[in-house]
């Protein structure tokens, strides 16, 4: 194992005081319990956005911290949930009066910490779980479908919707509908490997991939050989069309997410393929966005993900936000 470290047990400290170090005009770091605010307080009357999850998923959470977005975010430990008492500190830094949102990956230890969390806070407080991963129902971190690359779409368009001063009611719900019109699915080329296992999570031969993969290198629907680029486009364009069934015309975004070592020159080919895809559909991509955002550590491959698109999705998609990852019309 080759990574840039110098004590397995200090990684995730060093990050993220590296991430405060160098975002300070954004960001601010809080130790003991761990975990990120915005580096301003939080504006009263606003709804509070906080999200969070195992570390080794950069810039997911932490990088959307900022004005347009998230209000905090709590990092665990690296593909490990963060625990209540971090969730329950951030959510007491950053509420304004209006209460507090909290964003929740479908992984079976972030919805159990997150609910211990929620139940000791005394404020007022609401949830939504993400479960975009159209791949497979179950696993064995989940149960029911993963929340993977959709979560980035809902803390932009929650995070404009509580930035405009939309109430924690509407902007639950708005939550709750931009999950259900989104759906995701990822391809995986090669492993990850996690700093504290120093080997690979999983082996696979250098003409496989494996379809549906989840972030943390979970097994997706199969393992097939590797494909052309096309190819692997139409597979998982398809499922996640049959999923979320858009009619002809509609309007999408599409976001083409790198797992972390993937270039953006393959990246921005996959989108090229998965465009056109849309558009022989008979689909309209109006918006769209790739990169790294929700990613898997070191490992090649990628997600793409779809959301039907409202005026209201697309305007709040469209509004300024200004965090460490993410930021335009600032």
């Amino acid at each position: 194992m080759k990574k840039f470290v110098n004590q397995i047990d200090d990684i995730l400290t060093e990050s993220l005081r590296g991430f405060a170090a160098a975002h300070g005009d954004i960001v601010r770091l809080h130790e003991s319990p761990t975990f990120v605010t915005r580096a301003g307080a939080t504006a009263k009357g606003k709804v509070a956005l906080i999200s969070g999850g195992g570390t080794g998923h950069e810039p997911l959470h932490a990088g959307f911290v900022g004005a347009g977005m998230l209000n905090a975010a709590c990092p665990g430990q690296v593909f490990t949930s963060p625990t209540p008492d971090q969730m329950l500190a951030a959510a007491e830094a950053v509420d304004g009066g209006s209460g507090v949102l909290f964003i929740v990956k479908n992984y079976s230890g972030d919805v159990m910490n997150f609910e211990m969390a929620a139940e000791m806070y005394g404020g007022k407080h609401a949830s939504i779980l993400i479960n975009d991963d159209v791949a497979v129902e179950d696993s064995s971190f989940t149960t029911g479908r993963r929340g993977v690359a959709g979560t980035v779409i809902v803390e932009k368009i929650v995070g404009a919707a509580a930035e405009g001063g939309a109430n924690l009611a509407a902007c639950a719900a708005l939550g709750e509908r931009v999950n259900k019109a989104t759906g995701s699915m990822g391809v995986a080329l090669t492993s990850c490997t996690v700093p504290a296992a120093g080997n690979p999570t999983f082996d696979i031969s250098d003409d496989e991939m494996e379809m549906g993969v989840g972030i943390h290198g979970e097994p997706g629907r199969r393992r097939v050989k590797l494909a052309s680029a096309d190819a692997i486009a139409e597979e998982i364009v398809g499922a996640v069309l049959g999923d979320l069934t858009p009619t002809r015309g509609e309007t999408m975004l599409l976001h083409v997410n790198g797992f972390g070592g993937t270039p953006q020159m393959e990246l921005y080919l996959m989108y090229h393929a998965a465009e056109k895809l849309c558009q022989d559909k008979g689909l309209k991509i109006a918006r769209s966005l790739v990169g790294n955002y929700t990613t898997s550590l070191d490992m090649a491959g990628c997600s793409i993900t779809l959301t039907r698109l409202d005026d209201e999705m697309m305007r709040l998609w469209d509004a300024p936000a200004h965090t460490a990852a993410l930021r335009w019309g600032c």
